[in-house]
């Protein structure tokens, strides 16, 4: 199947989408890939949803806003791919499916015998219905509906990924976006996966949060800011370090508080610390040392994130793109992966990757 894949990050930064060729197993050619940044319009609408989604008690009606904002990021979706095909020579006559994650609002992990919730936003039957092309969506409800985490769940895509280039195990594979997350491969269809703390989603928020822009781009507050050790000792000791993987994050479930007696560049310095330990912690936790880590998503365009990281981990570091990977089409070329998997009923979530109890498939279709 020729598939396009989108992927919009908690950044809302950008519509990112990408063409694979494959059946769910092997990846039988890449074809473009690219972004478009988000409106303001839309932006706005989804932090709103964001906000009104972090207060929305369990139990209660859904917020009205939903709704909204799953149509606003359709639309988004729908102007940013007829721009994408049309410069790439493509229709959507072209394209056999759609595999749209949507936009997060809200990811909590399951505790304590409480099941999760997980929230993404996007109406994939109006964009089936203007597209022409069915729409594979909603990949994570089914495995947070049986106990998992619901994420990470790109780790079955990194696995392909790699096989497709040729590397060999034992492989680290980490994404930093809004959370990190990091897949360890460790031969044959070996595969385990867990959110290692924030990637770049505290460094924004403390950057927007100080009036400073909307992220620290280039890394140029961190880079003349010294890391406070003390406050990313303090931030290490969420229980979350200590919990067993695999497990998932919310870019909110940690708190600026810690910060705000340091100048901000002194600040920016300290997340980046706190989330190069939070990768050192988690492979610690699981005891492998991999050949290479295979750096993807927006973080690895922060030159301060990248040295933390080589500093700090026991394997060499470098960026997807030395691999001739396309390090910010990722995420999208694993949603195109996964909507073939969904589409062949093959597994996209496993215990060691959501702790789910067995390979569990997920996603749905709409037809247009």
């Amino acid at each position: 199947m020729r598939v396009l894949g989108f992927m919009t990050g908690t950044s809302l930064d950008a519509v990112d989408m990408a063409v694979l060729e494959t059946d769910g197993e092997t990846i039988s050619a890449f074809g473009p890939a690219g972004e478009r940044k988000l409106t303001e319009a839309t932006r706005d609408i989804m932090l709103e949803a964001t906000r009104q989604a972090l207060a929305w008690p369990r139990g209660a009606p859904e917020p009205a806003i939903f709704a909204q904002a799953a149509r606003a990021g359709a639309e988004e979706h729908y102007a940013a791919a007829t721009e994408f095909l049309a410069a790439n020579d493509l229709a959507w006559s072209d394209i056999d499916l759609i595999g749209m994650h949507g936009q997060t609002v809200l990811h909590e992990r399951p505790q304590e015998g409480r099941v999760g919730r997980t929230v993404q936003l996007g109406d994939a039957q109006w964009l089936a219905t203007q597209t022409r092309v069915p729409v594979a969506h909603d990949f994570r409800t089914a495995d947070v509906a049986a106990g998992g985490e619901g994420a990470p769940l790109a780790p079955i895509y990194h696995l392909a990924r790699a096989q497709a280039s040729g590397l060999e195990a034992p492989l680290a594979v980490l994404n930093i976006g809004g959370v990190a997350n990091v897949t360890f491969w460790s031969g044959g269809d070996e595969i385990a996966a867990f959110d290692t703390g924030p990637g770049n989603g505290m460094i924004d928020l403390l950057v927007q949060d100080r009036g400073a822009g909307r992220f620290d781009e280039g890394g140029k507050y961190a880079s003349v800011g010294r890391p406070n050790e003390g406050v990313v000792r303090a931030l290490l000791a969420h229980p979350y370090f200590q919990a067993p993987p695999p497990k998932s994050l919310d870019r909110y479930d940690f708190s600026l508080e810690p910060l705000a007696g340091c100048e901000l560049e002194d600040a920016a310095a300290t997340l980046v610390a706190f989330t190069a330990e939070a990768v050192r912690h988690g492979f610690e936790l699981v005891g492998q040392t991999p050949r290479a880590v295979v750096v993807a998503g927006g973080g690895r365009h922060n030159p301060e994130i990248m040295k933390a990281l080589a500093a700090r981990l026991p394997a060499p570091v470098k960026s997807a793109d030395d691999y001739g990977w396309r390090g910010d089409a990722i995420e999208a070329e694993a949603f195109a992966y996964l909507a073939a998997r969904t589409a062949r009923g093959l597994p996209i979530s496993f215990p060691k990757t959501t702790g789910v109890p067995a390979p569990m498939t997920g996603g749905r279709i709409v037809q247009p």
